[in-house]
């Protein structure tokens, strides 16, 4: 799936290659999981409910990416990997690059772009993400 695309980004700058390693790909899902289930709980706050899916979406699309043998040099070119690490369209991957901004705007600028569509959307596709692997 895309390894040429993969490659083209090492050439960039934007991945690295590094051996694959199980024990960390098994550590992401388990926390890609974790995150997933806490999204659902009742009681938790809009913007808690956001970040929780939006980690586990992160963590599953890390997972796709340590797969291939490659290891972001930021946390949205992952995002950007998808259509080439699960194969997945653009209704995933560009939703959460956009989700990326707004988790970025929550957390270093105090703007509060979150709302309750964004965060059912995240969690959905990480549910979806989480399918896929």
């Amino acid at each position: 799936m895309g390894r040429n695309e993969l490659d083209n980004l090492v050439r960039l700058g934007q991945l690295k290659p590094e051996p694959v390693s199980v024990s960390e790909i098994d550590t992401h899902l388990q926390s890609g999981r974790d995150r997933l289930q806490d999204a659902s709980a009742p009681g938790l706050s809009l913007s808690g409910r956001f970040l929780l899916g939006y980690s586990a979406a992160y963590a599953f699309s890390l997972v796709a990416l340590r797969r291939q043998g490659f290891r972001p040099a930021s946390r949205y070119v992952v995002f950007q990997c998808l259509p080439h690490t699960l194969a997945v369209g653009p209704e995933i991957w560009r939703l959460l690059a956009r989700a990326h901004d707004v988790r970025n705007g929550f957390e270093y600028e105090g703007s509060d772009e979150v709302t309750e569509d964004l965060g059912l959307q995240v969690i959905r596709c990480a549910q979806a993400l989480e399918r896929l692997l």
